[in-house]
């Protein structure tokens, strides 16, 4: 018997995609376990092919969400298979995937440390450790706006292009990448760093490189095969000569 069309949208469309779910659920309960989201904080979504949108429904914990609990949307949002509703920020996804056609997945989350940066008013932004420097460059600070409207989104927009992860002012964390996997690691390397950062400032303050260490770290990218977009731009990110230029300039003020 063949089968109706509801059924063919109801089944990944391949053995891959099957795998995709599957990595999808483990990086949901991932993120709960490292206590990154509370309740039903957090959304996470996969591009699929035919520009589909394999993503997290609103109203659920991620350290709970089982396999027919996803659901797909299209390209504009609409849902198009699932039982539950889409998460209310899935424009904010959408956004990153219209402005970078290599991204494949979007994470975006609480994680606790790097969200009281972002609750401070504070990028992550300083050159402190070369792991960061080389994988992501900085972490920007986009401006706050409204969770679950085209708001949320426009504070980002600067950044998207050149840039892997940022902070939400007085929200949280988003983090893309080539797969889910990549994504999750950025978020993880994120709040990773604000915890070093947070360490620092606590011992006495944070130390940047100089620029001449920060431009070989930059250059080394292709040794280690880092695939990032973010480039060294003046004070991102901010380096030992910006801080004693500042200080200058306050002697003299």
């Amino acid at each position: 018997m063949s089968k109706t069309e509801q059924e063919r949208r109801n089944e990944p469309a391949s053995l891959s995609e099957a795998k995709v779910r599957e990595d999808l659920l483990r990086i949901c309960h991932l993120v709960y376990q490292k206590g990154w989201v509370a309740m039903n904080d957090g959304n996470i979504s996969v591009r699929l092919e035919d520009d589909r949108i394999l993503c997290t429904p609103t109203a659920i914990s991620k350290g709970f969400i089982e396999a027919e609990d996803l659901i797909v949307c299209d390209c504009s949002g609409k849902k198009i298979q699932g039982r539950r509703e889409s998460t209310s920020e899935i424009a904010m996804h959408l956004t990153v995937y219209s402005l970078r056609p290599d991204v494949r997945s979007v994470v975006h989350a609480h994680p606790p440390t790097a969200t009281g940066f972002a609750a401070a008013g504070r990028a992550l932004d300083i050159a402190l450790l070369p792991e960061i420097v080389i994988q992501l460059g900085a972490v920007p600070l986009a401006a706050y706006g409204l969770p679950g409207t085209p708001a949320l989104s426009d504070g980002m927009l600067p950044y998207i292009p050149t840039y892997d992860a940022m902070l939400l002012e007085n929200h949280g964390c988003t983090a893309y990448g080539r797969d889910v996997w990549e994504a999750f690691f950025r978020m993880e390397m994120v709040e990773h760093f604000a915890r070093i950062m947070l360490a620092a400032e606590m011992a006495g303050g944070a130390k940047a490189l100089p620029r001449e260490e920060v431009e070989k770290l930059f250059a080394a990218r292709s040794r280690y095969n880092v695939n990032s977009k973010a480039k060294m731009l003046p004070g991102m990110p901010l380096v030992a000569e910006d801080f004693a230029e500042r200080n200058q300039v306050g002697t003299r003020s």
